[in-house]
């Protein structure tokens, strides 16, 4: 998924872990660690010419001859031999059930409610199921409920474009060229900068806007996730335009259908300042929710620049968090809190993931490669902490 307004051992060690021979740049960041430590649809060539998945980031099946196809490989064959690739389709006709029935309900209150100021609590949930249909998006896409390219791709464009208002083709381009270089700061779309930077190499070169957001951006983080639900639609109409989108007609017509219905349910039952209310409520509440949940991910974790190009399983790895909790958080963050594993698998079900960590991180011991996992609020501290850190050349 994206990252907010880019457009987001087993304890966290105490001072930066040091690579493992082989790791190369790896946990090499561009800037100070913190105190702690800081798509489509077809096989691609990465942007080094590496063949490492197919569109939509299915790193999945090691490479010969390399040493993804060695260390990597022998990890991929645990995981196999542990049936943790298998399709779950009894979970995702239960789970995609039940976001449907949540979004029909919500929409339900809505109409019967009519003209009441009760309709910003029923805004408020409808930003919730939109967060949960976004991460059914998001599964779908990396072919986790499908194994064909088809239904993943029907399903991605009902639950994206018309479902939630995201275009599912931009995503798509986005999000693959992320999973390939997760993290590097001239591959990966999310480390891009734009409102926020990243590094404080990217803070010594910001002007403007970007500049003076900066100088405070951790402190304007939160608030400026009430703004990415609308980035995530701006964007996505932006997109209609760009040369990547395949399918920009289907997409186009599906993104503005939605648009249509949403404004005139909107406006056809509220009186002005209530729709509009209701839409800053539900907008805000779809952004930080989604923002909470991609921002522990990478942010705070090492950066990668220029020719920074260790071996997909480290590369994978030594950029992404995990998030420790219990089953309550892997419904609430969509199985992401196994960043690491989704990454390292992405298209392993989600309900998988939990069982893939003791492997990986077994695996990871082995090697000595930091593994790096914490708690929630700890994870959003950290990546706070980060974007307070790599401000620090605009504050002077």
């Amino acid at each position: 998924m994206t990252t907010p307004l880019s457009h987001t051992a087993a304890s966290r060690p105490t001072a930066p872990p040091t690579a493992p021979p082989g790791a190369a740049s790896a946990a090499r960041p561009t800037s100070p660690p913190s105190p702690a430590r800081s798509g489509p649809y077809d096989r691609h060539a990465d942007q080094n010419g590496d063949q490492e998945g197919d569109r939509h980031g299915n790193q999945d099946r090691p490479r010969r001859g390399s040493r993804q196809g060695s260390d990597f490989a022998r990890l991929h064959a645990r995981i196999e031999a542990a049936g943790l690739m298998r399709r779950r389709p009894g979970y995702y006709t239960l789970r995609l059930t039940l976001v449907g029935l949540a979004f029909a309900a919500g929409w339900a209150g809505f109409f019967t409610l009519g003209e009441s100021w009760w309709q910003l609590a029923v805004a408020a949930f409808l930003g919730l199921v939109f967060g949960q249909l976004a991460l059914a998006a998001h599964d779908l896409a990396h072919r986790q409920v499908f194994s064909r390219r088809r239904p993943s791709e029907i399903g991605g464009l009902v639950v994206g474009n018309l479902g939630i208002g995201m275009s599912y083709g931009w995503w798509m381009n986005k999000h693959t060229r992320h999973h390939a270089n997760p993290n590097h700061e001239e591959l990966d779309p999310d480390v891009s900068p734009d409102i926020l930077v990243w590094s404080q190499r990217q803070a010594r070169e910001a002007k403007g806007l970007p500049r003076f957001v900066g100088r405070h951006q951790a402190a304007l983080f939160f608030p400026l996730l009430t703004l990415e639900g609308f980035n995530l639609h701006v964007s996505s109409v932006r997109a209609l335009r760009e040369g990547h989108m395949k399918r920009r007609v289907v997409e186009g017509v599906l993104l503005f259908t939605h648009i249509g219905a949403y404004l005139a349910a909107l406006l056809l039952m509220l009186p002005p300042g209530m729709a509009l209310a209701f839409l800053f409520v539900h907008q805000a509440v779809f952004g930080v929710y989604l923002g909470s949940i991609f921002a522990p991910n990478h942010k705070g974790m090492p950066t990668l620049t220029g020719d920074d190009r260790p071996d997909f399983l480290r590369r994978q790895v030594l950029t992404s968090r995990n998030v420790r909790g219990g089953p309550l958080t892997d419904v609430l963050l969509g199985g992401l809190n196994h960043q690491i594993e989704h990454h390292l698998f992405p298209s392993m079900p989600s309900p998988h993931l939990r069982r893939a960590r003791a492997i990986v991180r077994g695996y990871c011991a082995e090697l000595g490669i930091p593994y790096h996992e914490t708690g929630l609020v700890a994870s959003w501290r950290e990546a706070l902490r980060h974007l307070r850190e790599v401000g620090a050349p605009i504050r002077g």
